[in-house]
């Protein structure tokens, strides 16, 4: 575990769902004391206890209010129509808290995922709008929910794009991405830039229905 992360408690709240659920297993098995949030706290007592043992790892389940206001770091990975609902209801246990919005707007049609327009530009900048005391970072928008939750899978290869406007922020949520085996995190610019991040989630939804895959990204020459 990289020193910038020790002693660091990460909160996913929507630890519940497919891709908050994997990035618990992941962090828990790499020894980061994680909890999982969740509207219902039985709920993620349940998910929490059954990662714990799957891992070995330190896993509670609170409420999504008491994980955040017991956590350093903050990820929120929730369905985009209850993110900001969602943001608004926390934004005074999250202020002083860096929060990582890995939402994606998208809408789903007879063609296909499409990226939905956000008025502030991105779920991660609708974030940041709302939740006025916390530095907000975007990333692990693009890791296949499926190998993150897959206990058989040992590496998850792919690059993580982190975006934000905080130095410290970025270097810090990089450094989550780092502790994963097989993942990378590449700083990819300033939160302003979340947009084109979040929408590429629909490219790649349709590469991986062709291609019958589970694809990530990586970066070159980095």
């Amino acid at each position: 575990m990289a020193p910038t992360l020790a002693g660091v408690t990460v909160a996913v709240l929507g630890g519940t769902g497919p891709q908050g659920r994997g990035l618990v297993r992941r962090w828990a098995a790499a020894g980061l004391s994680v909890l999982v949030g969740s509207r219902s706290a039985e709920r993620a007592a349940e998910t929490a206890a059954d990662l714990a043992e799957a891992t070995g790892g330190d896993v509670r389940g609170l409420a999504n209010e008491d994980a955040a206001a017991a956590a350093d770091v903050v990820v929120v990975a929730v369905p985009y129509d209850g993110h900001a609902d969602l943001l608004r209801s926390l934004a005074g246990v999250l202020a002083g808290k860096v929060v990582v919005d890995c939402v994606n707007p998208l809408g789903f049609d007879q063609q296909g995922a499409f990226a939905i327009d956000v008025a502030e530009g991105s779920a991660a900048q609708e974030a940041a709008a709302i939740l006025r005391g916390s530095t907000v970072v975007a990333a692990f928008h693009h890791i296949s929910a499926v190998l993150l939750d897959d206990p058989e899978v040992s590496s998850v290869d792919t690059d993580v794009l982190v975006l934000g406007d905080d130095r410290d922020a970025t270097d810090l949520v990089a450094a989550l991405a780092d502790a994963v085996p097989g993942m990378r995190g590449v700083y990819g610019g300033r939160l302003r830039n979340a947009r084109q991040v979040e929408a590429l989630t629909a490219n790649l939804i349709s590469v991986n229905r062709r291609y019958k895959a589970h694809a990530g990204l990586r970066i070159t020459d980095v």
